[in-house]
């Protein structure tokens, strides 16, 4: 059976994680979010799955490839053009990107489902494609219930009491809301509903191609199911995503590497006297990590492979990504820390040179000379006399 995930978005509310990784690479615990997608098409029969990518394509096409080592076919759909011998991309929208591959060659000639490249679900596929069938639809949303002061996050879907869809609402107040079922973003078509997508041009399903489904009064349902669905479209969400894990909260992740007491889980070849430092779980640490004596691990925590956490330093319900070196007794409370860039869990971005961080949050490829940390010395120790 066939699928498309959506990869083509540049993810800019997840930024600056989306800077160099695209949003299907960001991991969860090292794992890229689409690898679980994959796994999911593969365990419902879904083996022949094309992918639209635009934002660092090359990212994408890099770490997946044809798809084989996950066990399916993948398929690459490029939206942009070259410029200067560079890759620029220029997204078509959801329903663009779909019409594009079928343009191309009648790729979808039977019920496929549609998946944004970008959420934790363990949802049955099986049930909801056969719950499309029975209702005749052309098009299907599937659906999940939300408590109603929740609704304003979410767009909602209101039905009829058969659950064909009568009309949208894009994030209503509590007040407004018309029904507690949200749109995931987890779709089942059928060919038929190309009868209702322009060729060569932008175009989106959610605000455009539904709309008009509903206008033309096309069999067009929802289908609400209990399942787990974590969107990663902010970085608040990617942030409780990570935690959710590390919790146990979210159940269809399981955390990796070896559990060398509880709740603390370590990748290959970690340097750490586990005697010099207080770590308190659940902590994933990445393998070829090096904790120094006297730092200080609260959980929940993720600090990722290949970094180097120096003495007197607090990493504290922070998520800390690859090759990051934190320089002595820097305190990181509520941090996401990628590369150069820091923020907080609401998603503002801290710049750390205002913040006199910018010699302490560095590169581990790139660690300070001797002459750099006998001047950084000499600003702590004049900082401290001058508090």
């Amino acid at each position: 059976m066939k699928a498309m995930i959506l990869a083509a978005g540049k993810g800019t509310r997840v930024r600056p994680i989306t800077y160099t990784i695209p949003k299907p690479l960001i991991p969860i615990l090292q794992k890229p979010v689409m690898e679980f997608l994959l796994e999911l098409l593969r365990q419902h029969g879904f083996d022949e799955i094309m992918v639209n990518v635009s934002h660092l394509a090359h990212e994408i096409e890099g770490y997946f490839r044809d798809g084989q080592r996950f066990g399916v076919d993948i398929g690459y759909s490029f939206e942009g053009s070259i410029v200067d011998g560079k890759l620029v991309g220029a997204a078509l929208g959801s329903a663009g990107g779909l019409r594009k591959i079928q343009d191309f060659n009648t790729f979808f000639d039977d019920t496929f489902v549609v998946l944004c490249g970008d959420a934790l679900i363990d949802l049955d596929l099986t049930a909801a494609v056969k719950e499309h069938k029975a209702k005749g639809a052309i098009a299907t949303v599937v659906t999940k219930k939300v408590p109603k002061e929740d609704v304003p996050s979410y767009g909602v879907v209101v039905t009829d009491e058969d659950g064909k869809i009568k009309s949208f609402q894009e994030k209503p107040s509590v007040e407004e809301a018309l029904s507690t079922d949200i749109n995931t973003g987890i779709y089942i078509f059928e060919p038929e509903v190309f009868d209702y997508i322009p060729s060569e041009q932008e175009y989106d399903i959610g605000g455009e191609l539904f709309p008009k489904l509903v206008a033309k009064n096309a069999p067009f349902y929802a289908v609400s199911m209990d399942f787990e669905w974590v969107d990663i479209g902010k970085v608040p969400d990617y942030w409780q995503a990570v935690r959710g894990v590390l919790t146990r909260e979210i159940k269809n992740v399981n955390i990796p590497g070896t559990e060398v007491a509880p709740g603390i889980y370590t990748g290959l070849n970690v340097a750490v006297n586990w005697d010099k430092v207080e770590i308190e779980g659940p902590v994933y640490i990445g393998g070829m990590t090096k904790i120094e004596d006297g730092a200080k691990i609260v959980g929940p925590a993720m600090i990722g492979p290949n970094c180097y956490i120096c003495s007197g330093a607090t990493v504290d319900n922070s998520v800390i990504f690859e090759y990051s070196r934190l320089g002595e007794g820097i305190r990181l409370v509520d941090k996401l820390v990628f590369g150069r860039y820091c923020v907080d869990k609401t998603g503002a971005a801290i710049d750390l040179q205002a913040a006199a961080l910018d010699w302490l949050i560095t590169d581990t490829r790139n660690n300070p000379t001797e002459q750099e940390l006998d001047e950084h010395q000499v600003i702590k120790d004049f900082l401290k006399e001058d508090n």
